[in-house]
């Protein structure tokens, strides 16, 4: 039988994983961000748009180049949960 400890424990590591997944691609974005905020600033561009189209491009590179380890990640954190699956319910 499944505890509240149990799914406590489920819960942090899904938290973990998930802080884990992301966190390359929100830096990216932060950095990208951040950069385009100080070049705005320098040269006095205050065009709102300006940062999305170089944020949605190195998020999509950010992705091409940690997605397989994202995807790994995932999958061993799913595959730990169904293995332990019968665990649960006995």
């Amino acid at each position: 039988m499944i505890t509240q400890g149990d799914i406590i424990t489920i819960a942090k590591e899904a938290i973990y994983t998930i802080v884990i997944t992301a966190a390359p691609l929100l830096l990216i974005s932060l950095i990208v961000g951040l950069t385009i905020s100080i070049f705005q600033t320098v040269t006095s561009i205050q065009e709102q748009t300006l940062t999305f189209v170089p944020k949605i491009v190195a998020v999509f590179l950010g992705i091409m180049l940690f997605g397989p380890w994202m995807m790994d990640v995932l999958s061993n954190f799913m595959t730990r949960l169904w293995t332990d699956f019968s665990i649960y319910l006995s």
